[in-house]
């Protein structure tokens, strides 16, 4: 039974759905595991479908960005997190956002990360499963129908680029494992485990100002702190009547501009040298890492993780393993601070190392979110 306070929708029966499907993404099998596992599961339950095959970067950004979508009941992604990220983007593009965002949308995984996916089939209460397994689970969600809100994060860069994201932005370790292993794309999942080994040998220290806005201080500050169950406007704030025009984005009502301090009830973090920085908002940073045991799909909250310099590679490395099975916090490292948070500021003094979003690499740049 869900939780409560949480309102689902239900899928028309029958049911078309557009599935934007990457037959490269992960060790390439996305296409055969549709036809195979998918198809014949969606067709008893009454769903139809649209293939839509990706041919390279952006062609599913533009696709829900400039299409009819009326013809369907949701989108489906077929794919690893980097093609929903495209779609979430491009829908947000449209000038119509407002309705386009009330399309469900559903991940079926396709890739070697599997986040997003891994962190439904967690919320779902199913047990932790990888490959055809999640694959199939995730096709049972879409075959019940039931659909629910989702919180998406607004990102904004120094160079004036905004982004909304529905899973995680990275600096740092994680950030560098995930890019460099992009290389070994064949080996799956087992990919990242490479990555880790390789990052681990060459560690790195990133020099930055870090700051947020916790979760508990809002209280008493404008706006007024939201019920974590009350429904989400696509994670943000709603405004007040009449304060933007038509067809505009949300504004980020949390955020003072690039350029100046953050807010005075804001935290800032005294240490300026990191291994890693990583907001996350859902629970999976990939189907074997629970990151963030406490998140849910629309909570309100980034689950804001950094790790100081000066912790030793065995540590690390013990993190990682732990961090399988949702423990790491368990091992209460000094070097690794976890804080729920509204909004983030992140500063690099220069620009070294990779940044990520929803796992797609960011030039390094001051942010946030």
């Amino acid at each position: 039974c869900p939780p409560p306070g949480d309102s689902y929708g239900v899928l028309p029966r029958p049911c078309h759905a557009l599935v934007l499907l990457n037959p490269q993404s992960g060790s390439g099998r996305a296409l055969d595991d549709f036809q195979a596992v998918v198809q014949p599961m969606l067709a008893e339950a009454d769903i139809a479908t649209t293939v839509f095959v990706t041919e390279r970067p952006h062609h599913a950004h533009e696709k829900v960005r400039d299409e009819d979508l009326s013809q369907w009941d949701t989108l489906v992604v077929m794919s690893g997190d980097g093609l929903l990220f495209e779609v979430v983007n491009g829908l947000m593009e449209r000038p119509d956002w407002k309705e386009a965002m009330k399309k469900p949308l559903c991940i079926l995984p396709g890739g070697s990360g599997n986040a997003l996916a891994a962190s439904i089939n967690y919320y779902a209460g199913y047990d932790h499963v990888a490959k055809k397994k999640l694959l199939t689970n995730c096709t049972f969600i879409l075959c019940k129908g039931l659909h629910t809100q989702m919180d998406l994060v607004s990102l904004s860069t120094a160079s004036g680029k905004r982004f909304f994201s529905f899973l995680g932005f990275g600096w740092g370790f994680i950030s560098d494992v995930d890019i460099d292993s992009e290389k070994y794309r064949w080996l799956g999942s087992a990919r990242f485990t490479l990555g880790t080994l390789q990052c681990l040998a060459k560690l790195r220290v990133y020099h930055g100002r870090l700051s947020y806005l916790p979760v508990a201080a809002e209280q008493g500050s404008s706006p007024a702190p939201r019920d974590p169950q009350a429904p989400v406007t696509n994670g943000h704030i709603p405004q007040p009547a009449g304060t933007e025009a038509p067809g505009s984005l949300p504004p980020d009502s949390l955020l003072a501009p690039l350029g100046q301090p953050v807010p005075a009830h804001w935290t800032v973090v005294p240490e300026e040298e990191f291994v890693l920085v990583y907001a996350i908002y859902q629970s999976h940073l990939g189907t074997n890492l629970l990151m963030a045991p406490a998140a849910r799909l629309h909570d309100g909250c980034i689950h804001l993780f950094y790790m100081k310099a000066g912790i030793s590679r065995v540590t690390l490395l013990k993190l990682f393993l732990a961090m399988s099975r949702g423990t790491h916090l368990d091992l209460n490292c000094p070097h690794l601070c976890y804080v729920p948070v509204r909004a983030f500021r992140l500063e690099p003094r220069v620009a070294a190392g990779i940044m990520t979003v929803d796992g797609e690499a960011l030039a390094c740049e001051p942010v946030q979110g």
